[in-house]
């Protein structure tokens, strides 16, 4: 009943109520990083989801698109803005998907939405994380978040979709807080965010 109906009632009515609260950080967030990243305060990106069905996803663009000589990408690192920073750190970046879950691509809780070119290199255990809708915090961010392996990762991702109930759900939406305001788990050695996943790691 909860996982199927109440859920997601719940995660519509938290979405709608909690984007009009944080209605003035959206709009002052949005200004910011219009400046910042020449009129490109979004970041948009195809998903997987439920039953590994693509969505767009949407952030705070914390990130410039500046290049090398070659005309390829710069690091993470390196095109992270100072306000970037801010708001990577802050979890700002999490607010637009707020939008996502009024739309249905996600939810509250659950298994973080990773890039579509991981689907091929999951096995069949890691698939599951796709039985549930995603969200924008789940059981591995609040035990590790970007700082923990990719294995440890999927492991608390498929442990979620096995328990998920109210309880639970509860839990993890306190504990994120905590996790915010303490900054824990942001990125690994070395990277911005997380080292790519190739199936291993």
């Amino acid at each position: 009943m909860y996982k199927n109906y109440i859920k997601r009632f719940l995660d519509f009515t938290i979405a709608f109520f909690g984007l009009l609260v944080l209605s003035p950080i959206f709009i002052a967030v949005t200004i910011g990083l219009y400046f910042a990243n020449q009129g490109k305060p979004f970041f948009y990106q195809s998903r997987p989801g439920l039953k590994e069905r693509n969505f767009k996803i949407i952030k705070f663009k914390t990130m410039n698109d500046k290049r090398d000589k070659e005309g390829n990408l710069l690091s993470d690192a390196e095109r992270l803005t100072k306000l970037g920073v801010i708001v990577r750190k802050t979890s700002l970046d999490e607010i637009p998907q707020l939008l996502n879950v009024i739309k249905g691509d996600m939810a509250i809780i659950g298994p973080r939405p990773l890039l579509p070119e991981y689907l091929p290199l999951y096995d069949e255990v890691q698939k599951r994380r796709h039985h549930v809708r995603p969200g924008i915090t789940g059981w591995a961010q609040v035990n590790g978040r970007n700082a923990i392996s990719w294995t440890k990762k999927f492991e608390l991702d498929v442990w979620y979709v096995d328990h998920i109930s109210f309880k639970i759900d509860v839990k993890i939406f306190f504990l994120t807080f905590k996790k915010v305001f303490k900054r824990e788990g942001i990125s690994q050695d070395g990277q911005a965010t997380m080292a790519m996943f190739n199936g291993k790691n």
